[in-house]
């Protein structure tokens, strides 16, 4: 049985001030030199498995997770925030990111969910403009954060390895495409059905836990383009027709055939 977490988090707007990569304000990190060597071996076994660096010779991903900053963040706190000036990316070693868009109106589009084992930030890394979404900490992260300069010396002297940062591109880009037709042209249910579906499908990272994923209705609203109330109506429905349990406001998913009915409807 799939379970996903409820818990409420930190709202947008209770957030604390951003601690990271802001103009006026240096973000609060581990220095190089004071990284655990266990954070080290992590970025070593995420750079080997990671789709960007996988075709590196192990010295080269050694010498990437050598020279990269270990960056750690609480739950709900910022980590870059679109238009801010910083060339760096960043692989997550533990816990999960949210990348997203706001408004001036307060709205928020989830674009992606960022795991263990993942990367983010590479536009920015690769042409060197500001940041071109927010990035937040949705669960307590730690983050290896490797430098533009770095990042492309390797690729420089490993030029099969571009290969791989095509497909995360591609990859990102195919994933993009298909969230905004979903939020055009799908229904709050199916879209929800769909996300919840790929939540818990994702593939284990490390030893992330998909199954249990914390989000509030507030996030899986954002996540899929809608308002908090259809989210919860959706599933007080689903709750009623045994499709899911919510006890302790956790998802647990107690009908799978019925949700993928939703999402896929003949």
């Amino acid at each position: 049985m799939s379970i996903l977490s409820l818990d409420d988090l930190p709202r947008a707007d209770a957030s604390p001030p951003p601690r990271r990569m802001t103009p006026h304000k240096r973000p609060r990190a581990h220095s190089r030199n004071g990284a655990k060597p266990t954070d080290v071996e992590d970025a070593r076994r995420l750079l080997a498995h990671c789709v960007l660096f996988r075709k590196l010779a192990p010295h080269e991903r050694n010498i990437l997770a050598a020279r990269a900053h270990i960056r750690k963040f609480d739950a709900g706190e910022t980590i870059f925030l679109k238009g801010t000036l910083h060339d760096s990316m960043l692989a997550v070693l533990h816990g999960e990111v949210r990348i997203s868009m706001s408004t001036a109106e307060g709205k928020e589009l989830v674009f992606a969910l960022v795991h263990a084992g993942e990367v983010f930030g590479e536009i920015a890394m690769l042409d060197g403009k500001p940041r071109s979404a927010d990035a937040k900490a949705l669960t307590p992260c730690s983050l290896a954060v490797l430098d533009r300069r770095d990042v492309l010396a390797v690729l420089a002297r490993n030029p099969t390895a571009w290969l791989g940062l095509v497909e995360v591109l591609c990859s990102r880009l195919r994933h993009t495409d298909q969230h905004l037709v979903e939020v055009a042209l799908l229904g709050v249910q199916q879209r929800l059905a769909k996300s919840l579906l790929r939540i818990v499908d994702a593939p284990p990272n490390q030893a992330s836990n998909r199954n249990e994923l914390r989000l509030s209705q507030y996030e899986l609203a954002n996540l899929v383009g809608a308002s908090r109330e259809s989210v919860n109506k959706c599933l007080h429905e689903w709750r009623r027709a045994g499709t899911i349990r919510i006890e302790k406001r956790v998802i647990k998913i107690a009908n799978r055939a019925s949700l993928e009915a939703m999402a896929e409807p003949e």
